[in-house]
This record gives structure tokens, sequence and C-alpha cells, in this order.
């Protein structure tokens, strides 16, 4: 009989972690919850009378409520991490290869409780439960609008251990996010180090430096310049659905690799040449491959609010572990075991944020690793490619 060597043996664990994930994925069935709140003091001394948001669990929660993994989600998702809502939908929770019965991280063991942010992109979503500029002020009887306070990272944190606290939680086993969510779950471990013992993060950042500030910018540009967008004021009237059709533009081709973006191009559907006859006719047509990625974000735009996305945008900018002073004193109150996993080519949340973070935790004597994801889909590597890193995951939060 022929023995199977160690990386063998790796790649027969991570095929039948796969095989059984397929298996298991479509008896996964979940169901939206909501948590309210009154009287919601912000990290920057602002109140919010009244906030409601969605969130949804996986597995059972054991007698010692000790089994808790949190999932902190990226920038344009919702807490809907694994799972369908019903048998018929057609598309599963965003990372639903990594989470469920025999997964990599098993609800058969696990806990798994993921939470809507404030401010949620998918505000006209009816799967997604949020409060934010477009929420009603129960002062005006109007939606915010601006009048909605500037929201943090720290912000969703404190919203998501609120709702832990309503389920009598007092401590996780871990959590784990992707981007926007990277920097939720290590802001988790630096605010509550004693919540939090194992901390993943996933194509991340520990704070947001010049660059990544800059680069978010962009995002919010297309909106503000809209004529539609009123300073903020355009409920009631038309929305600037312009810009943020431009905004979601930019931000699924930053998701990108130009590897990855060229590969549609090449696609029958598009067949991308730089003499397409319409734009050398006419200056105002748009190219096949401007037109494929301005479908993809009509169809985002149509649940999406554009005041959402700016004070999303700006509490990425605002990201420093810890919300404090700087970065160092940030990590140096984290006790969690860490795991960073960036994408190498990664050109939004680039790889050398996860390595700084990494080395400075490791110069600070704690506990820290980073793996890089290796697929061709850049900052997307972390949603799709994450099965490549489904052993490596169930390997940390199980130690």
């Amino acid at each position: 009989m022929t023995q199977l060597k160690p990386h063998h043996l790796k790649y027969f664990t991570v095929c039948l972690i796969l095989i059984f994930s397929s298996i298991a994925s479509a008896e996964l069935l979940v169901a939206k919850q909501k948590f309210e709140t009154e009287n919601f003091n912000t990290f920057n001394g602002k109140t919010i009378k009244k906030v409601q948001v969605g969130w949804e669990s996986y597995g059972q929660l054991n007698p010692q409520k000790d089994n808790v993994i949190l999932v902190t989600h990226y920038f344009s998702a919702s807490s809907h991490a694994a799972g369908k809502y019903t048998k018929d939908d057609p598309q599963a929770g965003y990372w639903d290869a990594l989470i469920g019965p025999g997964k990599a991280i098993d609800t058969n063991r696990f806990f798994v409780i993921s939470v809507d942010s404030l401010a949620n992109l998918g505000a006209y979503d009816p799967n997604v439960i949020t409060t934010g500029p477009a929420t009603i002020n129960p002062d005006t009887g109007k939606p915010y609008g601006l009048d909605f306070p500037v929201v943090t990272i720290r912000d969703f944190v404190n919203i998501q251990k609120l709702v832990l606290e309503s389920l009598g939680i007092e401590k996780l086993h871990g959590v784990i996010g992707a981007s926007m969510g990277s920097m939720q779950a290590i802001d988790w471990a630096s605010a509550y180090p004693d919540w939090v013992p194992r901390m993943v993060s996933i194509i991340g950042s520990a704070q947001s430096d010049a660059w990544t500030t800059s680069l978010l910018e962009r995002w919010a540009i297309p909106i503000r310049l809209d004529p539609n967008w009123r300073n903020g004021n355009y409920y009631g009237h038309t929305p600037p659905t312009e810009g943020l059709i431009a905004a979601l533009m930019f931000i699924t081709q930053d998701a990108l690799t130009p590897m990855a973006f060229n590969q549609v191009g090449q696609t029958a559907s598009v067949n991308h040449n730089p003499l397409e006859l319409d734009p050398l006719q006419s200056i105002t047509a748009r190219y096949s491959i401007t037109n494929w990625l301005r479908e993809r974000a009509q169809q985002r735009a149509k649940l999406s609010d554009a005041n959402h996305l700016l004070y999303l945008t700006r509490a990425s900018q605002l990201f420093i572990t810890g919300h404090g002073a700087n970065l160092t004193s940030g990590l140096q109150t984290i006790q969690a075991k860490t795991l960073f996993i960036p994408s190498g080519n990664d050109l939004l949340l680039m790889p050398y944020l996860s390595q700084e973070a990494n080395q400075a935790l490791l110069d600070l004597g704690k506990v820290s690793q980073l793996e890089k994801l290796t697929g061709d889909s850049g900052h997307l590597n972390g949603v799709s490619g994450i099965s490549e890193k489904a052993l490596k995951i169930k390997e940390f939060i199980e130690q």
C-alpha cells in the first residue's frame, strides 16, 4: 500500500473539506433577525436615538455560550455570510464555501454570527436591516441625510457587542472578517481583548494609511459631483444614481486585477478591442468592457444608497486599530493570536498593509502569522478564492 506523504495528505484533506462543503451547502437555510437599541452613543460623541440592525446565525449556541465565532462583513456585503434564505435562492452567502456543517468554520461545532453594519450599502435590499442616512430621523420625521452622525469601525464593533450581549454572550471563540470586516475584526481584538482569543484578518488592514485614504476618496467623488446629490438631501427627489453607479464601477475594478479584468475583455460577450467602432466614431460612446462594468454597477445601485456609500467610505478612511493616537498603542492591547491572509495581488488593500500589521504585532511580542492568497482575482480573492486557505483557517480557529 502506497504511503501518503504529508503534502499529499494535506491536499487530500482540503479536497474532503470542499467535497463535504458542497454536499452540506444546500442544507443550510437561514433567517434574518433584528436587533434594536436606543440612544446609541457613537465614537465621536453623538447619539442615535434608535438603531436597528439585522443579524444572522449559523449553528447552535452551546449551554456555556463559549463557541461563538463572529464574522464581520466587508464594505458592500451584509450579514448574509452563508447559507440561503430559501432553497430556491440563486446565490448563497458570500462565504458559503467556508461556513457550514463540516466546513472550515464548522457549524456543527460553532455558533457563527454576523451583523449588518450601520449605514449598510444595501439600504434598499429587503434582506438588510440597517440604520443610516436613509433612515427616518425620529426628531424630524424625514430621512437623516447628512444629519446622521459620522460613524466609525468602532461603532460597528460596539453595535455587534450589544447584539452578542443581548444573547447572553460574554466572550468570543474568535472573530474573522474580510476587507472592511478585517478592520472590525482587529479593532475587536484591540478594544475588547478579553473577548477575543483568536482573530483572522483577510485581505485586510490595521489602519487606513495616506495611500488607502486617497484611493477610497475616489469612491466618494462621483457622488458629490452628481447634481442630484443635493448635499445629501436627495430623499424625495431624484437620487444621484449616476454618481452612485460611477462609484460602484470604481469599487468593482479596484477589487480586481488587470489579469482578471482582461479575461473578461476576452470573452465573446465583451470582445474588447482598442479600435471598437462606436468609440472610434463618437466621443460619447462607451467601450464594451466599460458597458460590462456599468451594467453590473447599475444592478447593484438598485439596492444601494449613495449617502450610505459615503458613510462607509469615511468609516474606512477613519480607521486605525484601537482608534487612538497611533497604531502601536492600538496593537499593544491585543491579546489574541492573530492570522493575516492578504491577497498577493490585491490592488485595493495591498498586501503590505497586512504585512506591516503582522510584523508590528511580532515586534510587540504578540503571537501572529501571515499567509498569502495566490489567486488571480486581487482583492476579490478574499471572497471568491477563500477556499484556498480553508484548511489553514480551520486549523487556526480550532487550536
